[in-house]
């Protein structure tokens, strides 16, 4: 049977807010990230990670994963912050600026010290993080690695390399594609960068498309108003749920259990689209459960 947490729609908040927590509660979202980097002033970072910790630790957030982005490892907040939300125990604990596989080994090391819960996702944000991604995936197959989820960070990659984010993101493509393949190889979620514009419906369901289209998990947002878009995008469509029934259905009579190829409603249909269709099953058995 496969299992799968839906990761369709992952929405960033700041930890600072305590109305933001509270509201969080109650977020068709499939994900809930309690940020306490670029959403949070200086000033108030440190009370941001109480907040934080104290809210993880009501357990009020139902089915949804609970995720804390921590400051950069590097930066005056960092390890104070990776050090309590670990023993606060959320679902994942997210890490901005990561460029190496070393790094992964290390922030996976001092997780498990911390509890035997928490999971490690990490943003691909750097250009020396795209050039490492391969390495950077593969540390998610090392004994004792918390590694499950690669996060982009869209918006920093453009700033790091001058490249414009354009409709259709033809700058980015590359970059999105190679984490997807990083992911997929070592067996990552990995989940498209946030939409800037919230008001703008139709160019966030585009983007949304376009990522589910390369491959991703989900998408990150900033603004709860885009999450049902967000939703109905990554969620199989009750067309594609009926093909896929349809097909593992075929694959799981007796008589097909050496078959490798079917002719199913007048396509030509290989075994691996069997393993592609029990996925979308599992996706859309999940979603209901949320």
């Amino acid at each position: 049977m496969i299992m799968i947490s839906p990761m369709r729609s992952v929405l960033y908040m700041p930890a600072a807010n305590p109305r933001v927590l509270e509201k969080a509660r109650s977020l068709p979202a499939d994900a809930i990230i309690f940020d306490l980097e670029d959403a949070v002033a200086p000033d108030l970072k440190t009370d941001a990670r109480k907040r934080a910790c104290d809210a993880v630790r009501t357990g009020a957030y139902g089915r949804r994963t609970v995720v804390v982005r921590i400051n950069g490892v590097d930066t005056p907040w960092g390890e104070e912050d990776l050090a309590a939300v670990s023993d606060a125990s959320p679902d994942a604990i997210l890490v901005p600026k990561i460029n190496t596989a070393e790094e992964v080994a290390d922030l996976s090391r001092t997780i498990a010290a911390g509890n035997a819960h928490t999971k490690l996702w990490v943003m691909v944000e750097t250009p020396l993080a795209v050039l490492n991604i391969a390495a950077i995936a593969a540390a998610g197959m090392a004994p004792h690695s918390r590694l499950t989820c690669l996060v982009l960070g869209t918006n920093d990659l453009a700033k790091e390399t001058g490249a414009r984010i354009t409709p259709g993101r033809a700058s980015l493509t590359p970059w999105l594609s190679q984490a997807v393949c990083a992911a997929r190889a070592y067996g990552l979620a990995v989940l498209d960068g946030v939409y800037n514009d919230f008001a703008d419906a139709a160019g966030l369901e585009a983007e949304c498309r376009h990522g589910r289209d390369l491959g991703m998990d989900g998408k990150t947002l900033i603004h709860p108003g885009q999450i049902d878009i967000c939703n109905e995008v990554f969620s199989p469509s009750a067309e594609d749920l009926a093909r896929a029934r349809r097909i593992a259905g075929e694959f799981d009579r007796p008589e097909n259990a050496a078959v490798n190829v079917l002719s199913i409603d007048g396509q030509m249909v290989e075994r691996l689209h069997a393993d592609m269709a029990r996925r979308t099953i599992a996706i859309a058995e999940a979603i209901a459960l949320a």
